[in-house]
């Protein structure tokens, strides 16, 4: 009660708007009809690992045994990647947002559309963990973004979330902006679990705002998998999706 007497209160303090277009909207966390209808929503068909959207059906009767030709050419670490919104010039202002500005009103929304989309990696799962931040970068963010949006995943859906089992041992550069080459060489060794009996044999989720070119997701599944874990999928809120990836 004393929560929601105090969200009411900020609300007339700081009238609440559309987080995509900025209009006023009744009551924090909401968009506006326009809102919605610019983010670009995610769904099968897709690559039933990487999650790759297809522009059609493909020839299997299962969406899940259909592979985009960057997996068919090599199979990834991790087993499945999904994520309910396209990264681009409509969600990037929640994503910023939630990232950088501490806006933290949709969570809930942004943890529902995440187990929609990822049901199947969420299913039989023994435990979520959050992509892990360095001290240093956690020290001056204040807050883990992949954390708050494993801990509102495990409230919604039941499965519990894990914060100790992979750690990132090395502090690295941000990967904004950076090739993918880049990417990949500096996430290199950068995490570890601390104990193996931990995640031997568990089916884990990884729990993370964005996928780019994956290699945060690769680095972090290699190390699982080299730990003994027996599946690892990954839960996003965005993907990036170009023109350019081959989907056959």
């Amino acid at each position: 009660m004393i929560g929601e007497i105090a969200s009411r209160l900020a609300d007339l303090a700081w009238p609440p708007v559309c987080p995509v277009t900025g209009g006023a909207v009744d009551a924090s966390g909401r968009l506006q009809a326009a809102g919605w209808a610019r983010l670009t929503f995610l769904d099968a068909p897709w690559c039933g690992v990487c999650g790759l959207p297809f522009p059609y059906p493909g020839g299997s009767a299962s969406t899940s045994a259909t592979l985009c030709a960057l997996c068919v050419a090599k199979q990834p670490v991790y087993d499945l990647v999904r994520a309910p919104l396209a990264y681009d010039d409509a969600s990037r202002p929640l994503v910023l947002g939630f990232k950088h500005g501490s806006r933290r009103e949709m969570i809930d929304q942004f943890a529902r559309w995440m187990i929609a989309a990822g049901r199947d990696g969420l299913d039989g799962a023994d435990a979520i963990l959050p992509v892990p931040l360095h001290w240093r970068r956690l020290l001056a963010r204040r807050y883990n973004q992949s954390a708050l949006l494993g801990a509102a995943i495990a409230r919604l859906s039941g499965v519990p979330m894990e914060t100790g089992w992979l750690l990132r041992r090395r502090a690295t550069p941000s990967q904004a902006g950076q090739s993918a080459r880049s990417r990949k060489r500096n996430v290199a060794g950068a995490f570890h679990v601390p104990d193996r009996s931990r995640v031997e044999g568990r089916r884990l989720v990884l729990v993370d705002d964005v996928v780019t070119t994956g290699a945060t997701a690769t680095a972090c599944a290699r190390t699982l998998k080299r730990a003994g874990a027996a599946h690892v999928s990954v839960m996003t809120l965005c993907r990036v999706v170009r023109s350019t990836d081959p989907t056959i």
